[in-house]
C-alpha cells in the first residue's frame, strides 16, 4: 500500500500539461470518485491494523498534495495563456476615452441637491401604474381628456393599467402609507401620447416635490420656489406666479424666471417677454389628502412639478430636446466639463 501511496506521488509530482483538457485528464485520473486515489482509500479498509495509522496519514498527504499540484498546475497554464485567451478584437484600441454623466443626469442630480439642502428626500415609484394613483386620487374626473387613449399610453382596460403621466402617482403612494410631516422630491421617467418634435417627446422625465405638514402656506412654496430659482439659475434670477389650474391643486400657479440669455430684457428664446415659464405648482387640492388618507382639516401642503429636460434646455440651451435621447456620442462628450 505504502508503495503504491510512493508511486503515485512521484508521478504526481512529474505532471505537466500543455493544454487545458490535460487539466480535467489529471483530475479524473487521480481524484474523481473511481480515480486512483480514491481507489486507495477503498483499499485501506484491507491493511492491518498496526499500519493503518502510517498509512493513513501518508494517505492523506498524497491526496492533500494531488489537490495543491492541481492548482499549481492550472495557475500556470492560466498565466501562461491568458494574453492569447483575453484578446479582443473588437475592444476600442487604447487609449480607451473617459465617459460623461448624462446632461439630464446632472441637472436631475443638481435639482435634487437643491431641494436635499431644504429638507426633501427622494422617493421613487413604478413606471407601470394604476388608474387610481395616477388620476382618481389626484382629483382628475372620470371624463378628463388625459384619460383618454389620445393622449395616455393604456397597456390594460378594466382595470386601467397605464405608463404613468407624471410622477404625481409616487406622491400618492407616499401619502397613503405616511402621515405627515411629508417631504419629498420624486424625479423620473413618464410617458404622454405625443407628437415627437424638437420640443417635445412620447416620454421625458420630470422632478415633483411635495410637502404636507400642519400650517404649509403658499408663502412657503413660494420662498421654496425663489431659492430653487436662484440656486439653479443663478443669484439674479427672479421668478413669477401666474394663475394656472391642475386638478390636483388649488390654487395653481406656473412659475417663470426672468430669461437667463437676455436677462429679462427680452429675446427671441423668451419670445421678448423676458421670463420662461418652467415649472407648475400650487397648494394640494383637499380631496387629494382626504383620497390619500389624510386629513385636510389639519393638514395643508404644497406640491410642484417640473421637466428635466427643459431645465437641461434652459441650463445649457440646447435648441432640440431630442438630442437628450439619440445618444449622440458627439454631443454628449459637449458635457464632460460640466461634472
Amino acid at each position: 500500500m505504502i508503495e503504491k501511496i510512493q508511486r503515485i506521488r512521484e508521478e504526481i509530482e512529474a505532471l505537466k500539461v500543455s493544454k487545458s483538457e490535460d487539466l480535467e485528464a489529471i483530475r479524473i485520473k487521480y481524484l474523481s470518485k473511481k480515480g486512483e486515489i480514491s481507489q486507495l482509500f477503498n483499499d485501506f479498509r484491507s491493511v492491518a491494523a498496526d499500519q493503518k495509522r502510517e498509512v493513513g496519514k501518508q494517505l492523506n498527504e498524497l491526496k492533500e498534495r494531488a489537490v495543491e499540484k492541481l492548482n499549481e498546475l492550472k495557475s500556470e497554464f492560466e498565466d501562461t495563456h491568458s494574453d492569447e485567451q483575453n484578446i479582443d478584437l473588437t475592444r476600442t484600441a487604447y487609449p480607451i476615452p473617459m465617459g460623461s454623466h448624462h446632461p439630464l443626469s446632472l441637472v436631475k442630480n443638481e435639482i435634487c441637491d437643491i431641494f436635499g439642502r431644504l429638507g426633501f428626500s427622494i422617493a421613487e415609484g413604478p413606471e407601470i401604474e394604476d388608474d387610481w394613483h395616477v388620476f382618481s386620487a389626484l382629483n382628475f374626473a372620470q371624463d378628463h381628456p388625459a384619460r383618454d387613449m389620445q393622449d395616455t399610453f393604456f397597456i390594460q382596460r378594466s382595470p386601467d393599467i397605464l405608463l404613468r403621466t407624471h410622477t404625481s402617482s409616487v406622491q400618492t403612494r407616499t401619502m397613503e402609507h405616511a402621515q405627515p410631516p411629508i417631504r419629498i422630491i420624486c424625479p423620473g421617467r413618464v410617458y404622454r401620447n405625443e407628437a415627437i418634435s424638437y420640443r417635445a417627446h412620447c416620454f421625458f422625465h420630470q422632478v415633483e416635490a411635495l410637502y404636507v405638514d400642519k400650517n404649509v402656506s403658499f408663502a412657503d412654496l413660494k420662498q421654496a420656489l425663489l431659492y430653487f430659482a436662484k440656486e439653479m439659475f443663478g443669484s439674479e434670477t427672479q421668478i413669477r406666479l401666474r394663475p394656472s389650474y391642475f386638478p390636483f391643486t388649488e390654487p395653481s400657479a406656473e412659475m417663470d424666471i426672468s430669461c437667463n440669455i437676455c436677462g429679462g430684457k427680452g429675446c427671441a428664446f423668451c419670445k421678448h417677454t423676458g421670463w420662461v415659464e418652467i415649472l407648475g405648482c400650487g397648494m394640494v387640492d383637499p380631496n387629494v389628502l382626504d383620497a390619500c388618507g389624510i386629513d385636510s382639516k389639519v393638514y395643508s401642503g404644497y406640491a410642484l412639478g417640473m421637466g428635466i429636460e427643459r431645465i437641461t434646455n434652459l441650463k445649457y440651451k440646447v435648441k432640440d430636446l431630442r438630442m437628450f435621447s439619440e445618444n449622440d456620442v458627439r454631443f454628449l462628450e459637449e458635457f464632460e466639463s460640466a461634472h
